[in-house]
């Protein structure tokens, strides 16, 4: 099995990375800048000089706010990337792995959502991602949409400067003032154990949406 992983660089796709390579699984890495999923043809010639099995993206426009302003952007990325690899891998007969976001959810439910709750998003950046998960699946019948949140891993999130636990930690070493929103709950995962629950998805071949995430919640402040 070939798998092809688009942001192999970023905290997820590293470990995702490593994950497959300690099962002897090929991957044919690429970088964000080595593939512009919002640029069909580029999609089809870099996936068409590697044929994989299966093509895992990471591609993403996830700064919230700049989305509000980049509707255009976001929506690219976000909702047009996703069909585009669809329809490459229907195409090749491949798997697509394609990653949402908490933020379709307006965030008002106590309990937390499981995969049949309906999506309510309250953002640009929420809308553009539901629209992703809707464009996938329409393109392409072999395909997981994994909706995650709260990533943080060793390579860090290079759009967010790094990774939320060492930003921490390095403001508290240099005792910097440090300020935390405390009125949104999520749930903090590790993009090491993401990525171990992505391989067994993918040896499963259960396609469908799925909530990978830690167990527990909390807010920032309190992480």
């Amino acid at each position: 099995m070939k798998v092809a992983i688009i942001g192999a660089n970023g905290q997820l796709g590293s470990d995702l990375c490593r994950v497959l390579a300690a099962q002897k699984i090929e991957v044919a890495p690429f970088l964000h800048r080595d593939v512009d999923v919002a640029d069909a043809a580029q999609v089809d010639r870099v996936l068409d000089a590697v044929r994989p099995d299966v093509v895992i993206s990471t591609a993403a426009y996830h700064k919230v706010d700049q989305c509000e302003v980049q509707p255009e952007r976001s929506f690219a990325v976000n909702a047009i990337g996703p069909a585009n690899l669809a329809r490459a891998c229907r195409r090749m007969d491949a798997l697509l792995v394609h990653f949402s976001t908490d933020y379709v959810f307006d965030g008002k439910q106590r309990r937390p959502y499981v995969e049949t709750d309906p999506p309510g998003p309250l953002s640009v950046y929420g809308v553009s991602k539901l629209a992703g998960e809707f464009l996938a699946p329409n393109y392409c019948s072999r395909y997981f949409v994994i909706r995650t949140c709260g990533l943080y891993g060793i390579a860090g999130s290079a759009g967010k400067g790094g990774n939320f636990v060492e930003t921490m930690l390095k403001k508290a070493a240099e005792h910097a003032p440090i300020r935390v929103v405390n009125d949104q709950r999520l749930s903090p995962t590790s993009t090491a154990e993401c990525a171990v629950k992505i391989v067994e998805l993918i040896e499963r071949a259960a396609v469908g949406i799925y909530h990978v995430a830690a167990p527990d919640h909390c807010t920032w402040h309190e992480f």
